[in-house]
């Protein structure tokens, strides 16, 4: 098969925000056993100047679905709101970005290689190829914040294992 940037991108964000949902299922059902509040976890961090639960959950959907919206738009910068704390906030973020992904036409991505695409911040940018966006930039921070997603419930003392992070696998027919 030639190389599809449909199937490396929206083909690994529907891999893995899939078990970004069912984290988030795990934290609520934790936080309802343990007596928990929900910020008690979706607040929680790796280290102080990290993220919480809440905005890594935020940020694999921002370098998901609202990367594909970016690549569309030619341009995508930073989500720099603060993520919402509470479980159906979270879930709902998942379930849409799930819905775009699932929307998207494999010949619309694929016909994007080449395609100008530029990350902006304030005053700075970098300009990348569509494929290299999605390549070195928004696949790279999206399993960043994915797996940080995961590693901090861990640390949280949640029941997740690696099969929990990994999703469904594109296994040969």
């Amino acid at each position: 098969m030639p190389f599809s940037l449909y199937h490396a991108s929206v083909g690994a964000y529907l891999q893995i925000l899939p078990s970004v949902a069912g984290l988030v299922t795990k934290t609520e059902a934790h936080c309802a056993e343990k007596g928990l509040s929900a910020e008690a976890i979706t607040g929680a961090r790796l280290a102080d100047d990290m993220w919480p639960f809440a905005k890594q959950v935020s940020e694999s959907v921002h370098h998901s679905a609202k990367a594909i919206t970016g690549l569309r738009a030619g341009v995508f910068g930073p989500e720099m709101d603060p993520a919402p704390l509470d479980f159906a906030s979270l879930h709902a973020m998942v379930t849409d970005a799930r819905a775009l992904l699932e929307a998207v036409d494999p010949a619309e991505i694929d016909g994007m290689v080449g395609q100008d695409m530029r990350f902006e911040f304030g005053t700075r940018g970098m300009d990348f190829t569509a494929e290299d966006f999605i390549l070195t930039f928004s696949l790279p921070n999206f399993y960043f914040h994915s797996s940080a997603a995961y590693s901090i419930l861990r640390n949280q003392g949640l029941a997740v294992g690696k099969m929990d992070y990994l999703g469904k696998l594109r296994l040969k027919a």
